[in-house]
């Protein structure tokens, strides 16, 4: 309540209680006066309250407007902020897609790379084996005795025969070790196409092994026999043998095991190069004090 409508709301009350005083003491038109100015002092104190009201009314119609803009500018700025926000997430979600790709991408080339690395290692390997191969095709070629045949070293023979001859070279040689040497076959004649010289060497290099290290009385059995379109040669002895380890070994050039005596360690390296100049196979087998076995595959 504002200080005019205090004085007239008091001034309405002091000229009610007037014209009460008056209705007792005055005359009638100070009754009249007196009512007056208390009619007159309520209407003041209604126009001045109902001016206010509407003034306070039209400030907050005013205030109401004035939050209405507040609250639709508000709402403008949470939609822009939502819209930001929006084109936001849309950017992350690109990115994301383009860091999956890229990833992607980047597993692909590690791939790739694993590959490249992986095809070099086998480049390697296949080079480091066709460079053995060229030394071994080196080595064989170095190790081979003349051929007295034909250029190609290849002429049908009969590796039974070839056999006989280099036991009756060496039987001297093993009679003086007391060593047997005894041929066992299920045939006379056992035809392969080779060159009977490098033949005989072969025979003649693990026979004379035998005899180097066989250092008690004892035998060699050489069986010759064919399974299908091979042959078969397996020359046994009763010798002290080898080690297993050593065993795997004893067809290296210069090699010498635990028993070694005098000798270049020639012998079964020229021997495993005979056998494979003509697409053979040979491999030993040995316990120590048990003697060695030679087991050598030709084809017919």
């Amino acid at each position: 309540m504002s200080t005019v409508q205090k004085v007239l709301l008091a001034a309405s009350c002091i000229f009610f209680a007037a014209t009460i005083y008056s209705f007792f003491n005055f005359e009638v038109y100070l009754i009249i006066l007196f009512f007056l100015l208390h009619s007159l002092c309520l209407i003041l104190f209604s126009y001045r309250t109902y001016s206010d009201m509407k003034s306070d009314i039209r400030s907050m119609e005013t205030y109401h407007q004035d939050i209405g803009m507040e609250i639709a500018g508000k709402n403008r700025e949470v939609d822009t902020l939502k819209a930001t926000l929006n084109d936001r997430e849309e950017d992350l979600n690109r990115l994301n897609v383009e860091m999956e790709d890229l990833q992607a991408k980047l597993d692909a080339s590690e791939e790739m790379v694993r590959q490249l690395e992986t095809e070099n290692e086998e480049y390697k390997e296949k080079d480091k084996q066709n460079k053995e191969h060229a030394e071994t095709i080196a080595d064989v070629g170095a190790l081979l005795p003349p051929a007295l045949g034909n250029e190609e070293g290849r002429e049908t023979v009969n590796i039974i025969d070839v056999a006989q001859t280099a036991k009756e070279e060496l039987i001297g040689d093993a009679m003086a070790v007391n060593m047997n040497i005894n041929i066992s076959s299920a045939t006379d004649t056992l035809l392969v196409k080779a060159d009977p010289n490098r033949l005989i060497v072969l025979f003649r290099n693990i026979i004379d092994n035998s005899i180097k290290y066989m250092k008690k009385a004892g035998s060699l059995v050489i069986t010759i026999s064919t399974i299908g379109d091979d042959i078969f040669i397996v020359l046994k002895d009763t010798g002290e043998g080898l080690p297993e380890e050593e065993t795997k070994h004893i067809f290296e050039l210069n090699f010498q095991g635990s028993n070694r005596i005098s000798g270049n360690g020639l012998g079964l390296a020229q021997a495993k190069a005979i056998v494979e100049y003509y697409g053979g196979t040979i491999y030993a087998r040995s316990t120590q004090g048990k003697g060695m076995g030679i087991y050598i595959q030709l084809p017919a």
